[in-house]
């Protein structure tokens, strides 16, 4: 996950709307079902749709309360600390 991406993506979602960002991850997982793509395309895929997703969080935290920078630095927070505990 990149944090530039998820902080450009929350901007987008506050601009429009989230329905874009869940079309565009429905889009992209029916996308990995075409059994020609190499393994660095799923990769590059699977990072997207990753970073979508992360937007998708931390824009919830900002509408429960939280700032966009502690939203995005505590998401980044549990995401490390879960890549930790593997």
């Amino acid at each position: 996950m990149k944090l530039p991406i998820i902080r450009h993506l929350v901007d987008f979602i506050e601009q429009n709307d989230e329905d874009f960002v869940l079309e565009a991850i429905e889009t992209l997982e029916s996308i990995t079902e075409v059994s020609s793509l190499t393994d660095q395309e799923l990769d590059v895929i699977g990072e997207l749709i990753s970073n979508l997703y992360g937007a998708i969080e931390v824009g919830k935290l900002v509408r429960e309360g939280e700032s966009k920078k502690d939203a995005l630095n505590n998401f980044m927070q549990r995401v490390l600390g879960s890549i930790d505990k593997s």
